[in-house]
């Protein structure tokens, strides 16, 4: 009987050790590393199983391939299709990531049922009558969608045989285990022997898999980072559960731009496409109130109108608070530290909150002028014109600094009917807009006078 192969893998980032010690010398974490058995059969799991149609691959020159346009499976989500840059790509692997509870499993599942392909669904946490639950709340049926609950590699495979689907969706990579490691599922050795298998089924089959990752506390994909590498595309599901609104990013797209997201709204029947996230990020107010700005920013390739809200009081104790949801916490105070060195803005004994509308959070730094308006506007506790709109960014000197795509955001601001646009005096613009105003700014003095 030959000897057990054991390895000392890092749960983090994947790397190998001889022996244990406690920290990962390649991720620097600690107390990450733990013993794995390793037992590798010379046959694939998926090969022995009898799984047809593979396709063989010869060398050829480059000069001599031939590149034509992949014909893409195009969904009935047009914000799935639109991150994706168009459809799933036939023997594509796509890793969808997210908090738990954030909507994945709902996400595909509700992609799944509205597919007019012949789709596979398999789920290691759920049962079938769960998944069943779940799609009567979408109020949606289809007779190409299949639900299987397993965690056996070998087992999805011999069922993949029997149905053929065009696509195969994977809830979750964490909770399947092959034969070919003798280890628990969720380890390291399994979920990279069962993303490798399902990558070679993929491109050798021509059949997409899309699968679901759980995150880890600091948001990261679980498992070893090298899962990131051998997918195709990496999406990832964001927002706040205590809000409505979510988010679909995409951090790596071999076949598409990374700069796309998609928005949905989460309500008792799913997931609704937001195809104009302006008018739902823009609060309805009956009445005017001071410390309220609007921002022209940009989400991957997206423009869209955002509000911020600011609140400037009095600190009730010694230390002044300094909070902001959505924006960066750093940033916040860099700007309020511009205010009141540049302009003379006391703010120094005074409590600041920030907030972004939507529960959303936004890097963009076109941001910035927005939120030196909303707090200018609450400090002085003046009413800001809700069809004024902002987009600059605030360098530490006090100059209004250009941003990228100017363009966009002048069009949509127009779009939705704003008559002033405030951004910076350096900016080049290749448009003349009709109904909407360009306000040029140098410095932030010239944005408080014309304010007032």
């Amino acid at each position: 009987m030959s000897k057990v192969k054991t390895t000392f893998v890092c749960n983090n980032c994947g790397s190998n050790f001889p022996k244990w010690q406690g920290q990962c010398t390649s991720c620097k974490s600690w107390n990450t590393i733990s013993e794995e058995v390793v037992l590798q059969p010379k046959n694939n799991t998926w090969e022995t199983k009898g799984v047809k149609n593979i396709k063989s691959s010869t060398p050829q020159k480059i000069s001599n391939i031939v590149y034509k346009e992949e014909d893409r499976l195009v969904t009935s989500d047009t914000e799935f299709n639109r991150v994706l840059g168009g459809g799933v790509v036939p023997g594509s692997l796509i890793l969808l990531g997210g908090e738990p509870g954030i909507g994945k499993s709902t996400l595909l599942l509700q992609i799944a049922i509205r597919l007019p392909y012949s789709t596979l669904y398999v789920s290691g946490e759920e049962s079938q009558s769960q998944i069943k639950m779940r799609a009567n709340r979408m109020d949606h049926e289809s007779d190409d969608c299949y639900v299987l609950t397993e965690i056996s590699l070998e087992g999805i495979f011999k069922q993949i045989e029997k149905t053929k689907p065009q696509i195969l969706i994977i809830d979750s990579i964490q909770t399947l285990k092959t034969e070919l490691v003798d280890s628990a599922p969720g380890s390291v050795s399994q979920i990279k022997t069962c993303t490798s298998e399902l990558i070679n089924f993929a491109k050798k089959t021509s059949t997409p898999v899309i699968i679901i990752g759980h995150i880890t506390k600091d948001g990261n994909i679980a498992g070893p980072k090298i899962l990131e590498h051998m997918v195709d595309t990496v999406l990832q599901f964001e927002g706040d559960r205590n809000h409505v609104y979510r988010i679909l990013r995409v951090n790596k797209n071999r076949f598409g731009s990374t700069n796309e997201i998609g928005v949905y709204e989460m309500n008792i029947k799913g997931l609704k496409e937001i195809t104009n996230p302006s008018e739902i990020l823009i609060s309805k107010k009956n009445q005017e109130l001071s410390g309220n700005a609007i921002s022209a920013t940009i989400e991957g390739m997206r423009p869209f109108m955002i509000e911020v809200q600011a609140l400037v009081s009095t600190a009730v104790y010694g230390t002044p608070q300094r909070s902001s949801t959505g924006y960066n916490s750093k940033r916040l105070n860099m700007i309020l530290a511009v205010l009141e060195k540049r302009v003379g803005f006391r703010l120094a004994s005074k409590d600041v909150f920030l907030n972004i509308t939507g529960g959303i959070s936004v890097e963009d730094t076109a941001l910035d002028l927005a939120v030196v308006a909303a707090v200018i506007s609450s400090n002085e506790d003046i009413v800001l014109n809700e069809k004024y709109c902002f987009a600059a960014e605030v360098g530490l000197s006090g100059e209004i600094r250009p941003v990228q795509r100017l363009e966009q955001r002048i069009t949509e601001a127009e779009k939705l009917g704003f008559s002033k646009i405030f951004i910076s005096k350096f900016s080049k613009l290749n448009i003349s807009p009709k109904s909407i105003k360009i306000i040029y700014l140098s410095k932030i003095e010239d944005l408080i006078n014309n304010l007032n």
